[in-house]
């Protein structure tokens, strides 16, 4: 999965209230950015919902985004991972059928820990979580099987607090 932009997070503190997803989608559609992913969640206050965003933008537009983020209605604080130690991780799961191959695929989970959560006489739906590195590794070797779906989160992130 090569990638010519890097990649970069943002984390947007708003009030859970409606319409506020759809100011910020907008925000991005209407200045030509892309999200490459967006997970949006109620946080320790369920009177706020915490996005993460991720975009292919840098530089100049990446600030430009920011500031533009901060002034709309609803935004209460918009965080920038670019220069902080960051955890990130994302979630994926995804349904294998798995014919005469099982115990294979249950060996690579086991390397990468991934999780079996349901199972079928056909079928294993698998959770793994991690850095996108790791997850990409993951999917790249299950293509050599009949994976029927998969889904992802998309990244999420937390800045490492100071020691």
């Amino acid at each position: 999965m090569s990638q010519s932009t890097p990649h970069h997070t943002i984390s947007v503190l708003v009030e859970n209230k409606f319409g506020v997803l759809s100011r910020v989608a907008g925000l991005f559609s209407g200045r030509g950015y892309n999200i490459h992913s967006l997970n949006v969640a109620p946080c320790e206050d369920p009177s706020f919902s915490r996005m993460n965003i991720d975009v292919a933008e840098e530089g100049s537009k990446l600030d430009q985004v920011i500031k533009q983020l901060s002034k709309l209605i609803n935004v209460v604080e918009v965080t920038d991972f670019r220069n902080e130690p960051t955890i990130y991780r994302e979630i994926v799961l995804m349904r294998v059928i798995f014919g005469d191959k099982k115990q294979d695929i249950l060996e690579l989970c086991q390397i990468f820990g991934a999780r079996v959560l349901d199972a079928t006489r056909e079928s294993l739906t698998i959770e793994i979580s991690g850095g996108e590195f790791r997850l990409n590794r993951f999917l790249n070797l299950m293509e050599d099987y009949n994976v029927e779906m998969i889904t992802r989160s998309g990244k999420i992130a937390v800045i490492k607090p100071k020691a």
